[in-house]
């Protein structure tokens, strides 16, 4: 006989608390990514939180390129990602990690424009099998 308790639980995301101030957001979905969790509000997909080594430890977040400029100057640990150059990113380890973070899930918040991305559109599997 298998018990519930049995079961293995997944562990949660140690960067979870980022996103405390935006959970409670109608709009708010969190999915697993790579081993990672993908933070989407609003249908768009704003942030991935990473716990391991890196560069995928920390908070990667998802702009369009045109707004890379602007996010760095006005978070100054934000630095663009080393593999996902399409991302910026700001390492855990940063000075302040805690601190920049929570403004800028205030900022995607309040709604600023410059954070999140349009997930694309998944192929079924029947699509992708039949190639």
């Amino acid at each position: 006989m298998t018990s519930s308790s049995s079961k293995k639980k997944k562990p949660q995301n140690p960067l979870l608390w980022v996103v405390d101030s935006i959970m409670e957001e109608p709009s708010y979905i969190d999915r697993a990514w790579f081993g990672c969790r993908a933070i989407y509000l609003h249908g768009r997909l704003m942030l991935v939180l990473c716990s391991g080594q890196e560069p995928w430890d920390g908070l990667l977040i998802a702009t369009e390129h045109e707004f890379h400029e602007d996010i760095r100057k006005k978070f100054e640990k934000v630095v663009k990602h080393p593999v996902l150059k399409k991302w910026l990113y700001l390492p855990e380890e940063s000075e302040d990690f805690e601190t920049v973070s929570s403004e800028i899930v205030e900022a995607i918040r309040i709604g600023d424009h410059r954070f999140g991305v349009e997930p694309k559109e998944r192929k079924s599997r029947k699509k992708r099998n039949s190639r």
